[in-house]
């Protein structure tokens, strides 16, 4: 069950297996991601908020809130994919693709505002009770906050996973988040119908709680992205990949990193004797053959060195002792 749940909050970051491997497509893939979402939660949204009115529910109030939020966390979002198009620089010599890390940050510190106001909204309405109307429009807004929200969070998270993006894998996370907490929404709905008045605004302090420890997930993430944290199973394929060319000997010193949701990196390889025009020939096959396993893969460079000689062993190394 730990595990569900993990997979299902803090899913993983790429696919390698369906992964684009063209840079200018992975970002349009993006973009057109984020516009649809976008305006199946804005949609979402409206509705929403139109309910809120007729049923003066705080929890509904607290989800709606969250979902807008949801909606222009897209923004920044589009605006890093945009820019992460730009070319390489003097100054920026990797590019703007981390703009994306910074979006996903972005992104965590809505995500927490917004877990602020609905908590807030909550203990006010403990202080002000009110009472709730007309509980069965309640019930469907939450079913259509949880709706509009998976299938974008669906959405989100496959097309994150295939460009390899941790920024709209957390979108993707935060969409699903609101999913739940719409469902939440709707359990207050049901305690009203019971008599239970207190249970709205119970659930929206309940959700503002919940939105704060599943967000610890997606912080994660993030952070391991910013910190050039990779899936040790790609190092792995690098190596494996390399291993496998003819005149490598040995591989050595892997290194990748993303940068936004393109990978790059370089390694080491020793090859037998001291051929600098055969050496170049299988570092440029090696390099090759690791695009070719890792399809995001951009910039990687090979650096061939001759393989060290160990030193025969002899009579005259080890005389012997009469």
């Amino acid at each position: 069950m730990k595990g569900f749940l993990y997979d299902l909050f803090v899913p993983h970051t790429h696919d390698s297996a369906d992964s684009i491997d063209d840079a200018m497509e992975a970002s349009t893939a993006g973009v057109r991601a984020l516009k649809i979402s976008m305006f199946v939660l804005l949609g979402t949204t409206v509705l929403q908020l139109v309910l809120v009115v007729f049923t003066s529910s705080v929890a509904l109030l607290a989800d709606t809130i969250h979902n807008f939020a949801d909606a222009l966390t897209a923004v920044p979002l589009w605006i890093a994919f945009v820019l992460g198009r730009r070319a390489a620089t003097r100054r920026y010599t990797y590019g703007y693709g981390r703009a994306e890390d910074l979006a996903g940050m972005f992104i965590v510190f809505v995500v927490a505002l917004s877990a602020v106001v609905a908590g807030w909204e909550a203990i006010d309405r403990f202080m002000h009770p009110r009472p709730i109307e007309n509980p069965w429009l309640l019930v469907a807004a939450g079913l259509i906050g949880f709706a509009g929200n998976e299938a974008v969070a669906i959405y989100r998270i496959r097309v994150g996973q295939k460009i390899g993006s941790a920024a709209l894998v957390a979108d993707g996370v935060h969409a699903r988040l609101d999913g739940f907490t719409s469902l939440s929404v709707v359990l207050g709905a049901v305690g009203v119908l019971f008599g239970f008045s207190l249970a709205d605004p119970i659930i929206g302090l309940l959700i503002a709680v919940s939105i704060v420890f599943l967000l610890w997930g997606t912080v994660k993430s993030i952070g391991a992205r910013l910190m050039d944290a990779v899936d040790p199973d790609l190092v792995h394929r690098a190596e494996h990949a390399m291993e496998h060319v003819d005149g490598v000997a040995a591989v050595r010193d892997v290194r990748l990193r993303w940068v936004g949701h393109r990978l790059t990196g370089s390694a080491t390889i020793e090859v037998p004797g001291n051929d600098l025009h055969a050496a170049t020939e299988t570092a440029d096959h090696a390099a090759s053959h690791v695009r070719e396993e890792l399809r995001n893969l951009d910039e990687f460079t090979v650096t061939a060195s001759p393989r060290p000689r160990v030193a025969p062993h002899s009579a005259a190394s080890h005389p012997v002792r009469s």
